[in-house]
C-alpha cells in the first residue's frame, strides 16, 4: 500500500479509505496480510484524485469506477452544477465588492443582498415601477416616451460576468433612490412640457442635450473659458435655440428672458447630475453596450457660460 500511495501521490491513509470503500480493490495479500494491488489500481486511483479535484462526490466518484454512469454524462452534470455555483459566486462578489466600495452599513448590506438575488422577473418589476414613476402612466401612450423608457431599460443576461452583476446592483440601488427618481422626473416633465409648447405636429428638433453639444461642444474642445467674452455668445445662441425648443422664440423683453435662461441652466444642472450619467454608465455594462460619451463637462461648461 505504501508504494501505491507512494506511485500516486496520495497518503496511506487515503488509499486505505478508497480501498475500503471498495473503488480500488487489492489484487491479493502477501504473506503477512497486507493488502498487494495490481498495476490497475494506479490507474484508478489517478482517475479518483482527478475527479475529486474536480469537485465530484463520492457518490459520483463511485457511479463512474462502478460505470453505472458513464464519465461524459457524470461530467456534464457536474458542469451545469457548477454553472449554477459559480452564479451564485458572481453575485456573492458583486454584493461584497458594492459594500465595500459604498462602506456600506448593515442596513445596506441587506438591500443589496436582496437587489442582487432578484430574479429575472422581480428585475423587471423593479425596473418596471422606477420608469413608470419616471415618466409617468401615459408614458405607454407616447412612442416618444416609450422608446425612452426603452432606452433606459437595464436587461441583465442570464449569462452575466462578474462586472454585469456589479453594474446591476449599483443601478438597483439608483433606482430604488427617491432623489434619483425625483430628478428624472423633473427633467421627464420638463421634456413634455417642451414638446406640448411646440405641437404634436410640428416638426421634430434636436433634444437640449444634442444642442449643448453641438454649441458648446467646440468651445470647450478649443479651451475656450466659461467667463470669456466667446462664451457668452456661445451661452446666447444655445437660449435662442433653446427658446425655439419650447416655442417660445416669439417671447421678448429682459424679464422673459431672465426667467427662459435660469429655467435652462436648472435644466442643464439637472441634465449634469453625476447619478444621471452614472446610471448610463450602469446601464451600458449591464446591457453590453459601447460606454456613452460623457456630457459632464460639456453640461457644466454651459451653466457657467450662461451663468
Amino acid at each position: 500500500m505504501g508504494e501505491l500511495a507512494r506511485r500516486t501521490g496520495l497518503t496511506v491513509k487515503t488509499v486505505r479509505f478508497y480501498s475500503d470503500q471498495g473503488i480500488v480493490s487489492p489484487a491479493d495479500r502477501n504473506p503477512a496480510g497486507h493488502r498487494r494491488y495490481g498495476a490497475d489500481a494506479v490507474a484508478r486511483l489517478d482517475l479518483v484524485r482527478t475527479l475529486r479535484e474536480l469537485g465530484l462526490g463520492l457518490p459520483e466518484v463511485r457511479q463512474v469506477m462502478e460505470r453505472e454512469h458513464g464519465l461524459p454524462e457524470v461530467a456534464a452534470a457536474h458542469a451545469a452544477a457548477l454553472d449554477v455555483r459559480i452564479r451564485v459566486l458572481r453575485l456573492r462578489q458583486a454584493v461584497l465588492r458594492t459594500v465595500a466600495a459604498r462602506g456600506a452599513t448593515a442596513e445596506e448590506l441587506t438591500l443589496v443582498h436582496r437587489l442582487a438575488r432578484l430574479t429575472q422577473d422581480e428585475r423587471g418589476r423593479l425596473v418596471g415601477e422606477f420608469l413608470a414613476e419616471v415618466f409617468g402612466a401615459g408614458a405607454s401612450r407616447d412612442g416618444r416616451f416609450e422608446g425612452a423608457a426603452r432606452s433606459l431599460t437595464p436587461e441583465l443576461p442570464e449569462e452575466a460576468s462578474a462586472e454585469q452583476v456589479e453594474a446591476w446592483v449599483e443601478l438597483a440601488l439608483l433606482a430604488e433612490d427617491a432623489g434619483f427618481r425625483e430628478l428624472l422626473r423633473g427633467l421627464a416633465a420638463e421634456e413634455a412640457a417642451e414638446a406640448a409648447a411646440v405641437g404634436a405636429g410640428a416638426v421634430p428638433r434636436p433634444g437640449l442635450a444634442v444642442l449643448v453639444r453641438e454649441l458648446a461642444g467646440p468651445a470647450v474642445a478649443g479651451g475656450v473659458a466659461p467667463d470669456a467674452a466667446e462664451a457668452a455668445r456661445v451661452g446666447d445662441l444655445l437660449l435662442e435655440r433653446y427658446a425655439r425648443l419650447v416655442g417660445a422664440d416669439g417671447l421678448d423683453g429682459p424679464v422673459l428672458r431672465a426667467r427662459l435662461r435660469e429655467r435652462l441652466v436648472e435644466r442643464l444642472r439637472a441634465m449634469a447630475d453625476p447619478r444621471r450619467e452614472r446610471y448610463l454608465e450602469l446601464l451600458a455594462v449591464v446591457n453590453g453596450w459601447a460606454a456613452p460619451e460623457s456630457s459632464a463637462e460639456v453640461m457644466d461648461w454651459a451653466v457657467r457660460a450662461l451663468g
